[in-house]
């Protein structure tokens, strides 16, 4: 009961913060779209994505090995925090170094670079954010990542309304993002500092050296999946411009809307899968079905419904500028069910020491997804990339699924198809009402929430388990 009580109370917390930073990022993603135009957003969109792909070497995968071991001994948080931070300390300052160079040799425009050294800034303070909130996330304090988190967000939709009021222009919207970020990572130095003690910062070669040998199977994995997930926007404005990346961005801005909330099994699910596989691995199995369920269940019609009103939201967001935008849309929202399922599995696989078979899956994704953007891009550009995009979570979950099947804790294989199809069969229902129907948004929505309740207990999805943990949610 208290492992459920605790899970509900930190998911609690996490998805107040998401709501918070969604609404937030809704705001300025909308606000910066229309200021930039197109084109400059284009730009900040490649500067992005670009800079994010090369911060995976400022991590290596030691915020996911930090997590897990700690979740597994917290005496050992100390012992980490003093050691990563100037790990990475260093790590950050080859990272800016080498982005530099890396995009003056490619030869970009002064503008681009810019923006994209700007941004790098901003990624190196994530980086090093996302290794302070793990620390607390292995010890399932998420309350205090929520309230610093809410807090940012806030403070970037400041920041960034008064760059736009001011019209100071792209190049401070990327310092916005920078100075948002800077007052996270201070702000939750801070908290660290009162809540585990003054770290003492060591340079111990050996743990450094063990740290990053373990921690590269993680990293890969991270990297490769960022990879297969950013490129697209660096390959179409490599390949075919600005304002082509600019109309993906904007669909795939909204989408990550949704996608945001894949964090929440990363917070939230990999400390206790990793918790669970060293003291109930039945309970582990029964974590990795159920939230496999619930990721189908809950996404699958919030995917119908952004399909559905894709051109209404866009001319409703963005404003006929970005039109266009709609049919990427309507192809990327599908990410989002995959990405969920497929976290968990990464979730399980990394929790239970398998992390070389997650490496493996994101590294055939990632060429499977950059030969297939080479080969629709040119031709389709951001219908092309969405395209690759999409096939490429499928092919994740494929593996991801073969590489589970070969440990103890895959579920009875005729009962989850059976669960999947029940589920399939009440988002088809939940489509072919809203689609005969046709309502406006803001009818479709509780109209669609009332009809998909029926269509999952006509069809029986909802089975003794979840009516168990509803229960135990609720303390009866």
């Amino acid at each position: 009961m208290s492992e459920v009580k605790t899970l509900f109370k930190n998911v609690s917390w996490v998805t107040l913060s998401l709501i918070v930073a969604n609404i937030c990022a809704f705001i300025w993603t909308i606000s910066i779209a229309r200021y930039l135009g197109v084109n400059d957003y284009g730009i900040l969109s490649f500067a992005i994505s670009f800079t994010v792909l090369l911060g995976m070497g400022t991590d290596i995968g030691m915020t996911t090995y930090s997590t897990r071991e700690i979740s597994k001994d917290n005496s050992m948080t100390q012992k980490f925090v003093n050691n990563i931070i100037p790990f990475k300390i260093v790590l950050s300052v080859l990272l800016f170094i080498f982005t530099a160079i890396i995009l003056k040799l490619l030869g970009y425009n002064d503008l681009v670079i810019e923006v994209s050294l700007i941004m790098s800034i901003e990624t190196i303070f994530i980086c090093m954010l996302n290794f302070i909130v793990g620390v607390f996330q292995a010890n399932e304090k998420q309350k205090t990542n929520a309230i610093v988190g809410m807090i940012t967000s806030f403070l970037l939709v400041l920041v960034t309304l008064i760059v736009i009021f001011l019209n100071l222009g792209i190049i401070f919207v990327a310092f916005a993002y920078a100075f948002a970020y800077l007052f996270n990572m201070v702000s939750m130095y801070i908290v660290l500092r009162r809540t585990f003690g003054v770290p003492k910062f060591e340079i111990d070669w050996d743990f450094w050296k063990k740290t990053a040998k373990k921690s590269i199977p993680f990293g890969l994995s991270i990297f490769f999946y960022t990879m297969y997930f950013s490129i697209d926007v660096v390959m179409i404005q490599f390949l075919v411009g600005d304002y082509p990346t600019g109309i993906y961005n904007s669909a795939y801005k909204i989408v990550s809307v949704f996608v945001a909330f894949y964090s929440i099994y990363q917070a939230v699910i990999f400390p206790l899968m990793s918790k669970l596989y060293s003291e109930d691995t039945n309970l582990l199995k029964i974590s990795f079905e159920q939230s496999f369920k619930y990721s189908l269940l809950i996404l699958l019609p919030l995917s119908i419904g952004v399909y559905l009103y894709s051109p209404y939201l866009i001319n409703l967001i963005y404003s006929s500028e970005y039109a266009l935008a709609a049919v990427p849309m309507q192809i990327l929202i599908w990410t989002v069910v995959f990405m969920f399922i497929n976290g968990v599995g990464t979730s399980l696989l990394n929790s239970i020491g398998k992390e070389i078979s997650v490496t493996k899956s994101y590294v055939i994704a990632a060429v499977f997804n950059i030969i297939l953007n080479c080969i629709l891009i040119p031709r389709y550009t951001y219908i092309g990339a969405s395209i690759s995009t999409v096939l490429s979570e499928i092919l994740i979950m494929a593996i991801m699924l073969y590489y589970i099947s070969k440990t103890e804790y895959m579920p009875n294989k005729i009962s989850l198809l059976k669960t999947v199809i029940k589920l399939i069969v009440s988002g088809a229902i939940l489509f072919v009402v809203l689609d005969l129907l046709n309502l406006s948004l803001w009818l479709a929505i509780p109209v669609g929430l009332l009809v998909y309740i029926i269509a999952l207990v006509v069809t029986k999805s909802i089975d003794d388990t979840d009516k168990y943990i509803i229960k135990e949610i609720l303390g009866k």
